[in-house]
């Protein structure tokens, strides 16, 4: 599996780490990258596997943190890019590819009756959220505590919130995640509780005539992995419905697991819906799709343009045709095949959880895993909150993966690819009996820590 790790591309690795930190903040332009071992520098990647520098050969469960569906350089994609490129990477004109990628992203999911190109999936929430505030005249956005929607603002609140400032558990506290957050800004975000229907609906009665809108990942990586309730869900439909808000479903990372997301599962259609990471075959991409009328703001009408949406890149042709690619051939058979792959690996965790006897859990729906250093299955945001002890348990877990041939996103999460059989998973079960094996002092810490937390909070 691992290739021989050369001293002098050790040597090599530690002095582009030296001279990254001495241009970059922190060393990287994205905190994603960084845990508590050494930095890793990929050379390149075929199928399911990367080589970093010093030779080492992975298999990428992590996969760009599940922007890869297909896997690293899948030939498809490249023969269409590399074509593309040789016409051009992107005009002050519209280009066909837009239009096609466009009909095809549209009749993925039945809410898809229009649909808006950007650069990533927080620019796809960012208009998302903006285009609720401009059909409704309201301020006010209501989010589900501890879920991550990207990087603006009103949704990064209490996107991290600790034991010490998120609140009662039935009014949750707005938590800024960054310094410097305005307070204005707090007072029109309004925080749900996850799967508690009755409990969020309480709080959306407070603010009724204020409340734009309600933005909700349905398996929402952050808060646990843990899919949303049916019921939970449904209420939130109604509760919008009933009071000409909004609901917007954020399946940036969740619409892989079925050909229409995670709102063909539910049988709920959200007005607006932002996407991002997988569809864009590995470029950056995000796509904000919803209703004729919610997406109506984005037009020139009698009155005017009620949002301006702009961007450089947006729908550029590398993205389209690249997307176009990776959405066509991920279709209702691949999903079926990988989801098959992703419960086999859920059920292969748990197998070896039980064996390693270490208190231990996993979440996830389709192809998407989390591993939890906790006996039992975290069910919101702050069963799935870890503590000091438990994160450097989780990093001791991460580079142990690492050593062992895995590469997992950092929080403990897999993201399968369609290049992957049953061989990998199979390793990847095998790994994490073996990691859960060596952490396994800190892992019991970390849930000694999270039981005296417990106490003192009685």
């Amino acid at each position: 599996m691992t290739a021989a790790i050369d001293h002098d591309a050790r040597v090599k690795s530690r002095a582009l780490q030296e001279r990254a930190v001495k241009v970059l903040p922190g060393g990287v332009s994205r905190n994603t990258l960084l845990h508590d071992g050494p930095l890793h520098y990929a050379d390149f990647g075929r199928g399911c596997r990367v080589t970093d520098i010093e030779g080492t050969e992975r298999i990428d469960f992590a996969n760009n943190v599940a922007a890869h569906i297909h896997g690293h350089a899948y030939g498809p994609i490249v023969s269409a890019v590399s074509q593309q490129l040789e016409r051009g990477t992107g005009f002050t004109m519209a280009t066909e590819v837009e239009i096609a990628f466009a009909e095809h992203m549209c009749g993925r999911a039945p809410g898809f009756e229009r649909i808006r190109f950007v650069n990533s999936g927080s620019e796809a929430v960012m208009a998302g959220v903006k285009a609720m505030r401009a059909l409704t005249g309201r301020p006010k956005i209501a989010k589900v505590e501890g879920a991550y929607h990207g990087a603006y603002d009103y949704v990064e609140v209490s996107q991290a919130p600790s034991p010490g400032n998120w609140g009662d558990a039935a009014t949750p506290n707005p938590v800024p995640l960054s310094t410097g957050t305005p307070e204005g800004l707090l007072a029109d975000t309004v925080i749900l509780p996850f799967n508690e229907p009755e409990t969020a609906l309480a709080i959306l009665n407070r603010y009724r005539d204020e409340i734009a809108g309600v933005i909700i990942d349905p398996l929402p990586h952050r808060v646990g992995l843990v899919p949303a309730t049916p019921d939970y869900v449904k209420s939130l439909r109604d509760w919008t419905h009933q009071h000409d808000a909004l609901l917007m479903f954020d399946e940036v990372i969740t619409f892989r697991t079925a050909l229409g997301g995670v709102q063909e599962t539910l049988g709920i259609t959200p007005d607006l819906t932002s996407l991002g990471k997988m569809i864009g075959g590995g470029f950056p991409v995000g796509a904000i799709a919803g209703s004729v009328e919610a997406m109506s703001v984005f037009e020139r009408g009698a009155a005017g343009l009620r949002l301006p949406l702009s961007g450089t890149f947006s729908a550029n042709p590398i993205t389209m045709t690249a997307g176009l690619v990776a959405m066509e051939h991920f279709d209702r058979q691949a999903i079926t095949r990988l989801n098959i792959l992703g419960e086999r690996a859920r059920v292969g965790l748990a197998a070896a959880i039980h064996s390693a006897d270490v208190p231990a859990s996993v979440t996830g729906a389709g192809s998407l895993l989390r591993l939890h250093l906790k006996p039992k299955p975290p069910r919101n945001y702050r069963e799935a909150y870890a503590g000091p002890a438990e994160k450097k348990a989780l990093g001791a877990l991460i580079n142990t993966f690492y050593e062992l041939g895995v590469m997992m996103i950092h929080t403990g999460t897999a993201a399968l690819s369609t290049p992957m059989q049953e061989s990998e998973i199979d390793h990847l079960c095998g790994a994490t009996y073996a990691a859960l094996k060596k952490v396994r002092p800190l892992v019991e810490a970390g849930l000694a820590e999270a039981e005296m937390g417990q106490e003192h909070g009685r």
